[in-house]
């Protein structure tokens, strides 16, 4: 179950996506769900996704995803924490995500379904 504030999700960079996929299908036995030419989803321990940086606005870094059932109140918990909010809410396939930085300067991302 989902619980606010909690890790979700990670996004990594996945440059040559087919390699990408190769490679930790070869090394680790995951399997894959695609989401278009320029996203691989995975479910093995964590969710996650490799995003191909062909794709606009490709993470360069990972990326952490914190869940929120509420996410215009979670993103006003954040601001009012300090929290720097470098994309206001917008929708994605699945859901909607903010991202922020934290006083270290670190980027991760908060959704919500719908």
């Amino acid at each position: 179950m989902r619980e606010d504030g909690k890790v979700d999700y990670v996004e990594l960079p996945g440059g040559d996506l087919p390699g990408t996929k190769t490679f930790y299908a070869q090394a680790f036995g995951w399997r894959f769900t695609d989401y278009g030419p320029d996203y691989a989803a995975f479910a093995e321990g964590l969710d996650g996704g490799f995003q191909s940086s062909a794709e606009a606005g490709a993470v360069n870094k990972p990326l952490v995803i914190l869940y929120a059932r509420d996410l215009e109140a979670m993103e006003a918990r954040v601001r009012a924490a300090g929290g720097v909010i470098s994309q206001p809410i917008f929708s994605f396939p699945g859901g909607r995500r903010f991202h922020f930085t934290d006083p270290a300067g670190n980027e991760l991302a908060v959704w919500s379904e719908g």
